[in-house]
């Protein structure tokens, strides 16, 4: 089985280390993983997503996909050409904090104060963190531990001084969805 998930905001808000922090939990838990990071022409405030497909055995799907089951969207800015990749019964995270625009009624939306809650534990700059977190507990995609291990192998060693605020974001975003409400390895039980 193979998940896709597409990452989407603006440079800056975490998008491309929240991905990296996913595909390096599945690792560790024993996926396989496929990570394609794109980037707009800024630096800051351009557009930024990042691809992952994360199966149980080799992926056959290279990380460039038509069609995804999942989407967290940090930004509502460059959210069309990701939607129009969902799949209609797709799981979507959005930060609530500042997505606007339309999501469509068929897909399974969790919507999570990102940016506040972030705010809240004393670290505006981790709402990736918080909605990855929140991902994480909606789909069961990876454990929560695997995230935090994920990220803490992620984080670069100048970069050091965020990790405690960064588990404490993922671990505020995974209690707020205190289920998983669409698993993604449900079949796998089957």
């Amino acid at each position: 089985m193979e998940r896709e998930i597409i990452l989407t905001g603006i440079g800056g808000q975490g998008v491309q280390l929240a991905a990296q922090v996913l595909a390096r939990a599945a690792l560790l838990e024993s996926r396989e993983v496929m990570l394609l990071g794109t980037y707009g022409g800024t630096m800051r405030g351009g557009s930024t997503d990042a691809t992952l497909v994360v199966a149980d055995r080799a992926i056959e799907s290279p990380p460039v996909v038509e069609r995804a089951g999942a989407a967290v969207a940090l930004h509502h800015q460059f959210w069309a050409p990701v939607a129009a990749k969902l799949r209609p019964d797709a799981l979507v995270l959005v930060n609530e904090s500042l997505f606007q625009g339309a999501l469509e009624p068929d897909w399974r939306v969790v919507r999570v104060s990102a940016s506040e809650i972030a705010a809240e534990l004393g670290a505006p700059l981790a709402a990736s963190m918080v909605l990855l977190g929140a991902y994480a507990s909606a789909s069961a995609l990876v454990s929560l531990e695997g995230l935090v291990e994920g990220m803490r192998a992620s984080v670069p060693s100048y970069r050091k001084q965020h990790l405690e605020n960064n588990e404490r974001a993922l671990r505020a975003g995974h209690a707020a969805v205190p289920e998983p409400l669409a698993p993604a390895w449900a079949e796998e039980a089957a």
